[in-house]
């Protein structure tokens, strides 16, 4: 420990502030790459109305191809609140709000993706193979999302010696 120097509680050697730092960038950089995947399913589907087929789809695929496009839209829109509030409460001194709120905004932006990604795939096995195969890969992209993004990072904190 570092004399003169309030320690942030978590085994490193920084302060309080240089925690709240250090997570911020740490939470703009998985935001970053939240975006690209975003970005590119959301340019995959842009383009679909565009493509001869697109006219064949019966209304339902319409409809939830339309749901896709608008999900695509809220998880790009999720990912700009964290800039929002930074420029908003830039100067503050609000970064532990500022850090928090983002987490939160993060963990729906990551709902978003995981829906877009499994919704996005069923949309396509739903043209190409059938109504019901699409339904199993769905559900079956949903289970495997919430597998690796919700219950794996939960066995893997658990299985971590308490700190004390």
């Amino acid at each position: 420990m570092v004399v003169g120097k309030e320690t942030a509680g978590d085994g490193r050697n920084e302060t309080r502030d240089e925690q709240l730092d250090r997570n911020w960038a740490e939470l703009l950089q998985e935001l970053r790459v939240m975006q690209t995947g975003t970005q590119i399913i959301s340019g995959f589907l842009l383009t679909l109305p565009f493509q001869q087929r697109f006219a064949q789809l019966a209304q339902l695929e319409k409809t939830f191809y339309v749901i896709l496009v608008l999900l695509a839209a809220v998880a790009t829109g999720l990912m700009l609140v964290p800039v929002g509030l930074h420029r908003r409460l830039f100067r503050h001194h609000v970064k532990e709000k500022l850090v928090a709120n983002a987490d939160r905004i993060s963990k729906a932006v990551l709902a978003c993706v995981a829906l877009l990604i499994s919704g996005s795939a069923s949309f396509v096995v739903d043209v190409v193979a059938g109504r019901a195969t699409a339904l199993v890969i769905g559900v079956a992209l949903l289970v495997l999302m919430a597998v690796l993004l919700l219950f794996f990072p939960l066995s893997v904190a658990r299985s971590q010696p308490d700190k004390a």
